[in-house]
């Protein structure tokens, strides 16, 4: 039998994956003409992109040390949903978004290391943008994650006496 991982239709998820699609597509085409429209296109995509990731970061991070207080979260599990934290359907489109992110960032900045004969390429912007991935991973998990419950403070046996007492 054959598993099919379907697609969440969490608006995270979608904004996630049509960000990443958006962010490739201008990175690449951005790589290839490498004209003075592309160069500013890909900068400021590029940082539009970090600046939602950033907000998204901070509000995933706030609501999860909300959430601290009765479950257990780990840095793991907010930002990259390992464990049981998210569903297939969220886990795997989110994680392949920040991968894509990711890679389509790095190669683009070394496909094309130099602007007009200077060192230093505007493509470089394109390693800002897996932030988005890292601040949606973190906002969906805060929402959403299944997290273990926090437990008590840890007792030894002389303070379970003292508190029968």
């Amino acid at each position: 039998m054959t598993s099919k991982t379907r697609i969440s239709t969490s608006p995270i998820v979608r904004l996630d994956l049509f960000a990443s699609a958006l962010f490739a597509v201008v990175a690449v085409v951005s790589a290839i003409i490498f004209d003075d429209l592309f160069r500013v296109m890909i900068v400021v995509v590029s940082l539009a992109l970090f600046a939602v990731g950033v907000a998204t970061f901070l509000i995933g991070f706030f609501a999860a040390v909300q959430r601290s207080r009765g479950s257990e979260i780990s840095v793991s599990q907010l930002f990259f949903l390992t464990g049981e934290t998210a569903p297939r359907d969220v886990k795997v489109p989110m994680l392949a978004a920040l991968s894509v992110q990711t890679v389509v960032g790095i190669a683009t900045a070394i496909a094309r290391p130099t602007t007009d004969g200077k060192a230093g390429s505007v493509l470089a912007f394109g390693v800002l943008v897996p932030m988005l991935g890292l601040g949606l991973n973190g906002l969906w998990a805060s929402r959403h994650g299944i997290f273990g419950d926090r437990g008590g403070p840890a007792r030894t046996d002389n303070s379970s006496a003292d508190a029968d007492e």
